[in-house]
């Protein structure tokens, strides 16, 4: 019971010191609509329900990686996240409460563009059976993500460059803009090794029907991905932080 005291509570601290801060609502409704419109105006024949499922992966992938990079490298340098290291939690409890607000920030990212999109198009044929554990899958594995550049940044500036390095060849690997069988065939294998491809994967077919993998399999690979991730994450913390 004190351990999910101690989450909640690590929970509400970022909300409150983070997520509800006007800069961070505003970037996370005004990032993904910038790019629903710049897509428009690039592709002004194009389908906004074919966007789709790009511009949510992308809102949900910017803004997890962001928030948490950056949060946790500014509390570090202030010395203050070490106060949490020192609390009488388990590594595990205090790992996945900084990861629950960013998760949260990343879902209401995703729904930014899909509000915006209803406005325009009729999304009652959308599978929100997919669309919603789709987009909290991708959430987590971003967050996740995040905490590991986190982990391996000392400034914020770094963290910063870190987090464009991963996510930017996303953009062009993982099917959010360019279809996987478009990409050269070299870099495939690559795609296929990202959990964001994944996700992408499990949106186009929810949104458009046209996914390329099984739902079974998307699901079941980002849940793996999450694990992975999530034992890495905590490994790293454990020896470069604590030992």
């Amino acid at each position: 019971m004190k351990s999910w005291i101690a989450f909640w509570n690590i929970l509400k601290k970022d909300v409150k010191n983070y997520y509800l801060k006007p800069p961070n609502i505003s970037w996370g409704i005004i990032f993904p609509l910038s790019w629903t419109l710049m897509q428009l105006i690039r592709s002004p024949g194009g389908s906004i329900l074919t966007l789709l499922p790009g511009l949510i992966s992308m809102s949900v992938l910017f803004g997890t990686t962001s928030m948490l990079a950056v949060t946790i490298t500014f509390e570090r340098s202030g010395r203050s996240f070490e106060r949490l290291l020192l609390a009488p939690i388990s590594l595990s409890i205090m790992v996945l409460a900084k990861i629950a607000g960013t998760v949260l920030f990343g879902i209401f990212n995703a729904f930014v563009p899909v509000i915006f999109a209803a406005f325009f198009i009729d999304l009652r044929a959308v599978s929100w059976g997919v669309v919603i554990p789709a987009v909290l899958l991708i959430a987590v594995t971003s967050a996740l993500l995040g905490l590991l550049i986190a982990v391996s940044a000392e400034q914020v500036f770094e963290a910063q460059t870190f987090s464009n390095f991963f996510r930017f060849p996303m953009l062009f690997l993982c099917g959010l803009f360019i279809p996987l069988a478009d990409l050269p065939i070299f870099l495939r294998p690559i795609s296929y090794c990202l959990p964001l491809t994944y996700g992408t994967d499990l949106l186009n077919g929810a949104i458009t029907g046209a996914n390329v993998l099984s739902p079974f399999l998307s699901f079941g690979l980002l849940l793996l991905f999450a694990a992975a991730l999530f034992l890495i994450s905590r490994h790293n913390i454990n020896r470069k932080w604590i030992m």
